[in-house]
């Protein structure tokens, strides 16, 4: 019989074994909720759309937690023919997850193996490092230029053991973007057995006509995949759900690697209600784009350096001095996402969270 090493904690018992990987592995920190400064407080950390559901939408799901005593559809058919009809793209072009976040582990799940890279841009999505991790790839991580990415250099970084590259777009934390010519000159390096996704989670904030749709990109090129989810601009973060689109092959391996019924009935149910009451819901997209060109344009008359942004966030770069600057927020009851040593996330709110948050950010400055 083969020699087990056993797993000896500092008590002296012996525990089950576990992958090494996990050792030391840092869990997925969600975004703050605030304390509460005089019995008023906003939390900016999430990204989340500060509106809640519509009518329209919260009358599907009260309707939907009628039935939740029943597994939901597994294969999503009706929330995906509605995707696929909603952008113009074949049902097989379509895969569901819970969340985009979700539908990326998907990805990772089936590129992932000993030896196999993933490219990316850093900083970008903070989960992406920890998806790489758990699907046995090895990480390749591109700095930034000028807080977006560098695709000459990611082009420069692709080796014969790239699987898969990721393009966040607008970047996340950073609200900055790829422009099309930038972008469609990057894929003509990429080979053509290397699977690139176009993670574009704040998709509907974006204002910049030269920033390309990811859903007209991928026509074309069979190695191109497109991340989208409905929990920024649909408002449904706690239902967790999020959809690929993508060519057959693509999307088929995305499903074959999802934990069954992980698409819910009500996240089912109000995906596709939402995308009925798309007109009335970028009307609050809307709200939230002036929102941040005022917020921005505040900063930045203030003497904040602020890049551009396309999504529904800000990014403030503090280096040292961001979990201090975090910690003057928490204290006036305003949550902010900071990333240590390096800066600090703050989403986009409601007119009021703003207020508060620029009366922060003029004193601390």
């Amino acid at each position: 019989m083969p020699d087990r090493d056993a797993s000896v904690r500092e008590d002296g018992r012996v525990y089950p074994r576990f992958r090494a990987v996990l050792d030391g592995f840092p869990a997925y920190r969600p975004g703050r909720t605030p304390v509460s400064a005089g019995g008023k407080s906003h939390k900016l950390s999430s990204n989340e759309c500060p509106y809640g559901p519509l009518p329209s939408v919260v009358e599907v799901i009260t309707e939907a937690a009628r039935s939740v005593n029943r597994y939901p559809d597994n294969g999503a058919e009706a929330l995906i023919e509605a995707i696929a009809q909603r952008f113009g793209v074949p049902v097989d072009h379509v895969a569901v997850g819970c969340g985009s976040v979700g539908v990326a582990q998907q990805l990772f799940e089936a590129v992932g193996e000993p030896g196999a890279e993933v490219l990316y841009a850093w900083r970008s999505f903070e989960a992406y490092p920890a998806l790489a991790d758990l699907a046995a790839a090895e990480s390749v991580r591109v700095a930034l230029t000028d807080e977006t990415h560098d695709l000459t250099a990611m082009a420069d970084a692709i080796t014969p053991r790239t699987r898969m590259i990721f393009i966040c777009n607008p970047n996340n934390p950073t609200g900055t973007v790829v422009h099309a010519a930038e972008l469609a000159g990057f894929l003509d390096r990429v080979p053509p057995d290397c699977l690139v996704v176009l993670d574009e989670a704040y998709r509907e904030y974006i204002r910049d006509a030269a920033v390309p749709d990811g859903i007209e990109v991928y026509r074309d090129r069979p190695n191109v995949a497109v991340l989208r989810t409905f929990s920024k601009a649909y408002g449904l973060a706690g239902l967790r759900v999020g959809f690929l689109v993508g060519h057959p092959a693509v999307a088929a391996a995305a499903r074959s690697t999802m934990l069954p019924f992980s698409v819910n009935r009500l996240a089912q149910a109000a995906a596709i209600a939402s995308l009925a009451a798309e007109d009335e819901l970028m009307q609050r997209v809307e709200l939230t784009v002036k929102e941040r060109t005022r917020v921005r344009e505040e900063l930045v008359a203030t003497g904040w350096a602020v890049p551009p942004t396309e999504a529904n966030f800000v990014w403030l770069r503090l280096g040292e001095r961001t979990m201090e600057f975090a910690a003057a927020c928490e204290e006036a009851g305003i949550a902010v996402r900071p990333f240590a040593g390096e800066g600090a996330r703050v989403s986009i709110g409601d007119p009021e969270a703003n207020d508060a948050f620029l009366r922060l950010a003029r004193a601390w400055r």
